[in-house]
């Protein structure tokens, strides 16, 4: 099943621009350009692996912190899924990216897109998520096999646990795709819902979406069970688009790693990061098994 195409018309869904305080005379917020400010601003643009209600809020106070960091403003764009993000960084309207590690392959491929930085945990390493498969706790679904037949409830087209990994485990189950019956319900929250309103006989659950769920009351996790992990996948990267300015992606970086906590904790939480510890420095052999996922399911650039 290949990702689905998207047209400009349908990249963004908000823009908000947020100014940083600048103390010298070469205000960003002037919309001089310089080194850290390319053409006046940074446009900034995070997949909407949430809640947009969570998600803004948590997006706008680490776009702050990178506009304070930078002394430029940071224009932040939600986009409407996973396949959008890397579209209009291919088009040269995002200058940097917070994607999903899967949707990470696919901007290095089409944007040379560079991994900068993730989030790292309390502790000062890097953290990480797994995705899951989720069922009543009397299902007769005790394994990936048992899915023949049954209704599975995924995220969204393009996400590395809503989508990929999940379909790379009906696949080492020997399974076809055609064997499940694959219905993409629109993200992770939504997912979650189609499982806990009887709509599917299974759902992903991945271990951030089950953190947020579990806390606002939303998932009793009790009254479910989970019949598939996959293995940790390190947490989504802050990229920049390849043909940005040396001096720029060098600042870019700088700035990531230097960010106050409080500039990242609520994002963090939202990727069950929580204590959030400072972004940490990363690159493509981070990601090397997402590289290597979508070879193994056959994903191309031509998908997104």
């Amino acid at each position: 099943m290949s990702l689905r195409r998207l047209t400009l018309a349908g990249v963004l869904v908000a823009s908000l621009a947020l100014t940083a305080a600048c103390g010298s005379e070469d205000k960003a917020d002037d919309g001089k350009a310089s080194a850290t400010c390319p053409g006046g601003k940074i446009r900034f643009g995070v997949e909407p692996f949430e809640d947009p209600s969570k998600l803004t809020p948590a997006a706008e106070a680490l776009a702050d912190g990178i506009s304070k960091q930078l002394d430029c403003p940071v224009e932040l764009t939600i986009t409407e899924d996973y396949s959008a993000e890397v579209l209009a960084m291919e088009n040269g309207k995002l200058d940097i990216g917070m994607f999903g590690p899967l949707g990470y392959v696919f901007a290095s491929k089409r944007a040379d897109a560079e991994a900068l930085a993730s989030f790292g945990d309390a502790e000062g390493k890097l953290s990480t998520y797994t995705a899951g498969i989720w069922v009543p706790k009397d299902s007769d679904i005790k394994s990936i096999e048992d899915l023949k037949g049954k209704s599975l409830a995924l995220g969204s087209p393009g996400s590395t646990s809503g989508d990929a990994l999940p379909r790379q485990a009906i696949k080492d189950a020997g399974l076809a795709e055609k064997d499940v019956k694959i219905d993409y319900a629109g993200g992770h929250p939504e997912a979650l819902l189609a499982l806990t309103n009887g709509k599917v006989e299974a759902a992903e659950i991945n271990s951030q979406q089950l953190a947020v769920a579990t806390e606002e009351g939303k998932f009793d996790e009790s009254a479910y069970r989970k019949v598939w992990a996959s293995e940790p996948i390190p947490n989504d990267p802050i990229t920049v688009r390849g043909d940005m300015d040396p001096k720029f992606k060098e600042a870019l970086q700088k700035a990531l790693l230097e960010l106050p906590k409080d500039k990242v904790a609520e994002i963090g939480k939202l990727l069950d990061v929580d204590p959030a510890g400072p972004l940490l420095k990363v690159d493509d052999k981070t990601y090397q098994p997402l590289f290597d996922l979508a070879e193994s399911l056959g994903l191309s650039e031509k998908d997104v």
